[in-house]
């Protein structure tokens, strides 16, 4: 499952806060833990071991720190990307996801993110422009929340309880629970508690110098239509899902 967390701002900056914000999501990730502090950024995670179990530790950071990653998910299509980044002289040291995450975003800016087949909940410091980049995956699988600062800063985490037990404040948002009480479940970006916000699924929040901006990279193109005939659909259907399991049942 995973867990991360992280803070930018100038509040950021302790690695003591951050792991006690990883601490409270021990029961995502078992496995491992790991930080990435600088002076107004911090990104954590805790582990759950399935790729590149020996050498998969986050965060994973590049050389000279250009660029740090810290991310809950899979990427089905890693191995693939993996050998396309070997082609392009990427200096890899491991087997895993997270690594191909930094380099793609190294190499391609935020434009990778179209490349990617997977779950995820992403989070990218780059410190040559001293921008925290939060990424969702297209369908919203894997949670991703953040409150923001009066003076600019950002907390985010996989769990509102990792926010909650840094300063968020516990005022409870009623429109959200009556979106619970009436369908069961209270969509993006609320959560529930007025001071924490849900990234929506297919959205990339940026933050910089104290800003925030989000934009959607993905929307379901309803637009195109295809005609089958009954054995036609049925080909089709097995084909992709036939596709969708082999590629997720890469594991060590």
């Amino acid at each position: 499952m995973c867990g991360i967390a992280g803070r930018v701002g100038a509040h950021a900056g302790s690695r003591e806060v951050l792991k006690k914000m990883t601490d409270s999501l021990l029961h995502r990730g078992p496995d491992d833990e790991g930080f990435f502090v600088l002076p107004g950024v911090e990104l954590g995670a805790r582990r759950l071991s399935i790729i590149d179990v020996q050498g998969g530790h986050q965060p994973i950071v590049t050389n000279n720190d250009e660029v740090a990653v810290a991310f809950n998910g899979e990427i089905y299509n890693f191995g693939e990307l993996r050998k396309e980044l070997l082609s392009r002289s990427c200096p890899l040291k491991t087997q895993g996801d997270t690594e191909v995450i930094a380099y793609l975003y190294l190499l391609d800016g935020i434009e990778f993110i179209h490349k990617l087949r997977g779950m995820f909940a992403i989070s990218i410091w780059d410190t040559r422009s001293q921008t925290l980049l939060l990424i969702r995956d297209r369908m919203g699988e894997k949670p991703l929340l953040y409150s923001t600062k009066a003076d600019g800063g950002m907390d985010f985490a996989s769990e509102a309880k990792a926010l909650l037990g840094v300063g968020a404040a516990r005022e409870a948002d009623l429109r959200a629970i009556d979106f619970v009480l009436a369908f069961g479940y209270a969509p993006p970006p609320m959560t529930g508690f007025s001071s924490i916000v849900a990234l929506p699924p297919g959205h990339v929040l940026k933050w910089s110098a104290g800003k925030v901006s989000i934009e959607r990279y993905w929307k379901f193109d309803s637009s195109r239509k295809e005609v089958f005939t009954e054995e036609s659909a049925k080909h089709a259907v097995h084909a992709a899902l036939e596709d969708s399991v082999k590629m997720m049942m890469v594991s060590e």
